[in-house]
């Protein structure tokens, strides 16, 4: 998780509860989007820490796009913004023309808001332009104190991004989630663990890998943890991980073929104990 500085924590505590405050009496009032973008810009200097003056730009134009905001740091856009009338239900479509300027400009990063739901998507180079969705965070449901709701500002936040903050959360998404943990408890290496316990329990029953994981599969986890686009890419890094695993092991086990000296003791210490060696050499 990431080290939030202590100051920035302090602006969070101090700036977010007040501007609930606000979100929730604009949405209350169905604000347009012109009123909208003020109080983002509020919350863009306020909560995340930008400079109002120098790190936020108004609404610009490239060929025949636009965005609403940008966000920059030493020159440089970080992420965009397209924002929307508080109270107005988000919806992906409304970033067609925001992620298209993005492709264009080689930004990675894009912000749909309404003033208390931020969206963060990630923007994909192929054609056309696609935007992945990272991150929902709603302002209204946070709390300010809250470490959880924190991590999930810092995001956002002057400090974050010039930390990584959204390409270290994209990297533990990919690697921390329900689709990677099945495709590692469906695989040889755990299944093989679970037969091991379960002859420990029943030593003279016959038990087999593969009923195991049809278990796992049918009873166990849920299907679409299994076989949606997301368990099938999961399933892939695993299998690629696992099998890079092995050739690593298989090249160590070739340049020193003997154990550690700390794993032949416990080697010989086992098999002495299961009475098959004696650890000094005697007949």
């Amino acid at each position: 998780m990431a080290t939030i500085p202590r100051k920035t924590c302090d602006r969070f505590v101090k700036e977010l509860g007040k501007y609930q405050t606000a979100i929730q009496s604009a949405k209350d009032r169905e604000i347009n989007e012109a009123d909208t973008i003020s109080i983002i810009k509020d919350i863009l200097a306020d909560i995340f820490g930008f400079d109002k003056c120098a790190e936020i730009t108004s609404e610009f134009a490239n060929y025949n796009t636009y965005c609403d905001l940008a966000v920059k740091i030493d020159g440089k856009i970080q992420y965009l913004i397209e924002a929307k009338a508080a109270g107005l239900n988000l919806k992906e479509n409304h970033l067609w023309q925001t992620v298209h300027y993005g492709a264009a400009e080689g930004i990675r990063w894009v912000v749909l808001t309404n003033g208390h739901l931020w969206e963060i998507y990630k923007i994909s180079f192929v054609r056309p332009a696609k935007a992945n969705l990272v991150c929902s965070i709603d302002l209204l449901e946070l709390t300010p104190c809250a470490k959880k709701d924190q991590e999930k500002l810092f995001l956002l936040c002057r400090e974050g991004v010039r930390k990584g903050a959204m390409d270290k959360f994209v990297e533990r998404a990919q690697s921390v989630n329900c689709f990677v943990v099945a495709a590692i408890v469906t695989s040889a290496p755990v299944t093989n663990v679970i037969r091991r316990e379960l002859k420990k329990l029943t030593p003279a029953l016959k038990i087999d890998t593969v009923e195991i994981e049809d278990i796992l599969r049918s009873e166990v986890i849920r299907k679409y943890v299994l076989e949606s686009d997301e368990a099938k890419k999961a399933s892939s890094k695993i299998k690629k991980g696992l099998a890079k695993a092995n050739k690593n092991q298989s090249q160590k086990e070739t340049e020193n073929p003997w154990p550690a000296q700390g794993e032949l003791i416990l080697l010989l210490y086992n098999e002495y104990s299961a009475g098959t060696t004696d650890p000094y050499g005697g007949d």
